[in-house]
């Protein structure tokens, strides 16, 4: 196992002035045994972020050190990882055993160390049963399980994986999401995992790194991330529905929005973000809040209440065992203080202390 050490690595397409420089100067330490995800929008840089872990991808500037070694020129083979891709890219005429062996023969490692490595590798993955069939008797979640195996038998000082689970429906997500959570506690070994699913890096994170852009927007634990986002890109883009996000200028004891005064303590005057979960917001008639409601959504166990404050957008999380409104009524919210997020509508950053 190793440490991952990232120092402003810069990646760039072309050169000069016209050069397409996709990332910016970014610097992360990785805990040896940490498990951290990078997660983002679609073209955010985060996949050529991990490639150049890889050594798949060269790095325009910067340093990349696994371990003890810094490894910008080493080959891929030459760095210690192993990669699971979004693709299982599984050998269609070997077996499951075979698969996950090849590697190993190629590397010329004596056949009775091949079968240990397989035979635990497929214990841990529950793929003992399913050794001699081929890919295509397989289900998709299987298929990714022999991909993972394939990386396990390697024994690399680190696990990339890239969008594993994005082929798989949401049931099998699920369940693939729980079985990397424990091949992660039982081997320990340091892995990077590429996501754009939120929920996939709020479940499998102990810390995340979430990018836009080609830059580190914020890095931290889950919770940290979700609870105090460093900038409204983190707030909007972590939660499902993302924070709300009122605009408006403070007067020192209230919140000026549109037509609405909401009594708040605001940090300082003039123009100001403020920021509220759809769960952090309840509904109480003596609430100073008020919500006209355009629609709902029904979500099971929870109903969604769209509508606005002031004539900014919002959106209240309610239980769907509790009354809700309807659409055209006016009801009455509150807010704890400590829930509040404020931001600079300039920069887009959380405001320092809150």
């Amino acid at each position: 196992m190793a440490a991952i050490t990232l120092r402003d690595v810069q990646k760039a397409y072309g050169t000069g002035p016209k050069a397409n420089r996709v990332i910016h100067g970014v610097n992360a330490a990785i805990a040896d045994g940490e498990f951290i995800v990078i997660v983002g929008p679609s073209g955010c840089g985060k996949s050529t972020l991990l490639r150049m872990v890889a050594g798949l991808e060269d790095i325009t500037g910067g340093e990349i050190e696994i371990g003890d070694r810094v490894v910008n020129g080493l080959e891929p083979a030459e760095r210690d990882i192993a990669m699971v891709f979004q693709n299982y890219a599984l050998y269609p005429h070997m077996s499951v055993y075979d698969n996950m062996a090849y590697g190993l023969k190629i590397a010329k490692v004596p056949k009775t160390d091949i079968d240990q490595r397989v035979n635990k590798a497929a214990k841990i993955l529950e793929l003992g049963a399913l050794l001699d069939r081929k890919p295509r008797q397989l289900s998709g979640g299987q298929r990714q399980r022999v991909a993972m195996g394939r990386a396990i038998v390697r024994q690399p000082q680190v696990f990339l994986f890239d969008e594993p689970l994005s082929n798989l429906d949401a049931k099998l997500r699920a369940a693939t999401r729980l079985e990397i959570q424990k091949l992660h506690a039982e081997l320990g070994i340091t892995s990077l995992f590429v996501t754009h699913d939120q929920v996939e890096a709020m479940t499998l994170a102990q810390r995340m790194i979430v990018m836009n852009g080609g830059r580190i927007e914020q890095m931290g634990t889950p919770e940290e991330v979700y609870q105090r986002p460093a900038s409204t890109f983190v707030a909007s883009f972590m939660g499902s529905p993302p924070m709300n996000l009122l605009g408006g200028r403070g007067d020192g004891a209230r919140f000026l929005v549109g037509d609405v005064a909401l009594p708040v303590t605001v940090p300082g005057t003039g123009e100001l973000l403020l920021g509220v979960r759809p769960e952090h917001a309840t509904v109480d008639p003596a609430g100073a809040w008020p919500l006209k409601v355009d629609m709902l959504e029904m979500l099971g166990a929870e109903r969604l209440v769209y509508g606005h404050v002031g004539g900014a957008p919002f959106t209240l999380r309610v239980d769907a065992r509790h009354a809700v409104p309807r659409p055209g009524d006016t009801v009455r919210l509150s807010v704890e203080p400590e829930q509040l997020h404020w931001f600079d509508p300039a920069t887009r950053a959380r405001l320092p202390g809150h």
